[in-house]
């Protein structure tokens, strides 16, 4: 047949589906209607029988000229054809939204209205999107009707069935031209062209709040509405982002599906793994222009230059904080809303950070992945590890510009310099309290509460904190543990002993005796009680 040796790419010549309509497939208009089957005059019917010969052959019949997209229906690539096309025939008449689809403006106009037509029978979850119901339900229902057919993978959404097959196939046929980005997704491709255009075509109708990707307005728009679409079906956590969801449910199972080849090292989140990575290349890529700092992670570098540049981009919107990271904003926000979604399977203790839900559990695991390369010391957290190592060291690598003051640990520095500034960042919420470090409003709060969970074994006597509890034992023991190593004096209450010659702000707290420092005395005797 002539038509089949024109190169199309399904058999079938461009000009038997191109009669100057928008679309090219409404009407079919065949320039070798002589060279044709004579028996099939009419247009359609000569379509219909290049059809079913196309799908006796295993591909789909409608292909788009643009890109290449196939279809077994007509009807979805008259659809699909309008995305090449800036015609958008459907107008909001609330705003100045418009749109392709039909469908898709009947998902937008809910949004002026408020209304939710689509319920959940199982938890009255609603929603303005039939499509979102669907993929709720699928919580409930466990459906993952979508199949991988080279292994044993299966989805509750086409999208990650689609991301999926691309770790099989290796194939990334989508590039982008400006760099040498290569993706197997083409939406990922169409998203990250927008990091050069800067374009941001998904819009807020309710703020002047603008995105990239329709995932992240998808985000956004929660916090207007606060919907939370996603549901553990184990403890009740909700959430608006899917894979939130996602990383959430790894607490309960255990799943760490990122896997280090060149160790047995594993991790629940793929962020673990590359930054675990970087210790067996020690390759540190990513350097500051302002200092000397490296680093192996690339966000890392981003988060460090905003010290540099005093940048603090991720803004809260009921309250004027704004923050250089977005972890920083998110524990931020649960203050508003007093969420704590990680919960701890063995006490009950619950978190608003799943950071510190991993560091708690090691309470009850008694696990401690921090080694000293140096000794056999372990700890738990990996501060406690880089506070150990000042000893093998010496190094105080955290310096006051002010007074000179130096210390291994960098929370001591920021608290120090709260003796100059005079900062007092945390504030009661029953009265006009304030305090430099967070543990004395701890210590504060109990006030009001009235806790005294610490008891006296000789009298009953109650205290709000453990260093209450010890300052009555000695006082009853008439024990005094801390002394001066230069004299024999000792003292019952460290900290207010008149034997310190200590001017207010001082670091340096001195024997008036012998007028020596004896600073690291006191930390001895702290923590060592001799």
């Amino acid at each position: 047949m002539a038509m089949a040796e024109q190169g199309s790419p399904t058999g079938v010549d461009q000009n038997c589906f191109n009669d100057g309509s928008p679309t090219g497939v409404s009407q079919v208009v065949c320039e070798y209607e002589s060279k044709c089957d004579s028996n099939t005059t009419n247009a359609e019917e000569q379509m219909a029988a290049q059809e079913v010969q196309l799908n006796n052959t295993g591909e789909k019949r409608f292909m788009c000229w643009e890109c290449g997209y196939r279809t077994d229906y007509r009807s979805n690539l008259s659809r699909h054809v309008k995305n090449h096309s800036e015609e958008k025939p459907y107008k909001c008449d609330q705003c100045d939204y418009s749109t392709a689809h039909k469908s898709a403006l009947d998902n937008h106009l809910p949004q002026h209205t408020g209304e939710k037509p689509y319920m959940c029978g199982k938890c009255g979850y609603r929603t303005t999107v039939q499509a979102n119901l669907t993929r709720h339900m699928r919580i409930h229902t466990e459906d993952k009707p979508y199949k991988c057919d080279q292994c044993d993978y299966s989805a509750a959404d086409k999208s990650a069935l689609d991301k999926h097959l691309a770790k099989h196939t290796g194939a990334k046929p989508y590039t982008c031209g400006k760099c040498e980005y290569k993706t197997a997704i083409k939406s990922n491709l169409t998203q990250h062209l927008r990091t050069h255009t800067g374009e941001k075509p998904y819009k807020c109708n309710q703020c002047d709040y603008s995105a990239a990707q329709k995932s992240s307005l998808d985000k956004h728009l929660t916090k207007h509405t606060g919907d939370k679409p996603y549901m553990c079906g184990k403890c009740g956590y909700m959430t608006a982002d899917q894979a939130n969801l996602s990383r959430h449910m790894r607490i309960h199972t255990g799943i760490k599906p990122y896997k280090c080849d060149q160790c047995d090292y594993s991790a629940a989140h793929k962020s673990a793994l590359d930054k675990h990575l970087a210790n067996h290349t020690g390759e540190k890529p990513y350097i500051c222009r302002e200092c000397d700092y490296r680093t192996a992670i690339k966000s890392n570098l981003s988060q460090h230059v905003r010290t540099h540049t005093g940048e603090k981009p991720y803004k809260c919107d009921q309250c004027d904080y704004s923050a250089a990271q977005k972890s920083s904003l998110d524990k931020h926000l649960t203050k508003h809303t007093g969420d704590k979604p990680y919960m701890c399977g063995k006490c009950g203790y619950t978190t608003a950070e799943q950071a510190n839900l991993s560091r708690h559990m090691r309470i009850h695991t008694g696990v401690k992945p921090y080694k000293c390369d140096q000794c056999d010391y372990s700890a738990a957290h990996k501060l406690s590890l880089n506070q150990h190592k000042t000893k093998h060291t010496g190094e105080l690598p955290y310096i006051c510009r002010e007074c000179g003051y130096m210390t291994a640990e960098k929370s001591n520095l920021t608290h120090h310099v709260r003796t100059h500034t005079g900062e007092k960042p945390y504030k009661c919420d029953q009265c006009d309290y304030s305090a430099a470090q967070k543990s004395s409003l701890d210590k504060h709060l109990k006030k009001h509460t009235v806790q005294k969970p610490y008891i006296c074994g000789e009298c009953g006597y109650r205290a709000p904190d453990k260093s209450n509890l010890s300052q009555h034992t000695q006082s009853k023991t008439g024990e005094r543990p801390y002394r001066c190593d230069q004299c024999d004096y000792s003292a019952a209450l460290f900290g207010t002993t008149l034997h310190l010659d200590q001017e207010v702000g001082s670091s340096n707290p001195a024997c008036v005796i012998h007028q020596t420092c004896i600073l690291l005395q006191r930390v001895t005797v702290l923590r060592t009680g001799r």
